[in-house]
């Protein structure tokens, strides 16, 4: 059995994605595993730049971002009592979840 697991969320919402963590902490916690974290990960922030307005007045443009926000939570001593309880977490649309086991 793994002694190790990582859970890596993703989201563009921080305020989701705290609460997201803060869920999947308890819900092991519960479980009986040891919990570290929800750690923040660096935001990775994705820029682009659009001409407003096509040929001429390239002087002219406007900027966007995209912010990724990550956090992760890592569980040590899980048992199979905790991996079940895990699947059985319902996270809201918008966060991404990846699980790796260390």
């Amino acid at each position: 059995m793994a002694n190790k697991l990582r859970i890596y969320l993703k989201a563009y919402d921080h305020m989701l994605l705290d609460q997201s963590a803060k869920k999947i902490a308890e819900v092991a916690e519960k479980s009986g595993a040891e919990i570290v974290g929800p750690m923040p990960l660096p935001t990775k922030i994705k820029k682009y730049t659009v001409l407003r307005s096509v040929h001429v007045n390239k002087d002219s443009r406007e900027q966007f971002e995209m912010r990724i926000h990550r956090r992760m939570v890592e569980i040590k001593n899980s048992t199979q009592k905790t991996i079940s309880s895990l699947t059985a977490v319902n996270l809201p649309a918008g966060v991404g979840i990846e699980i790796k086991q260390a």
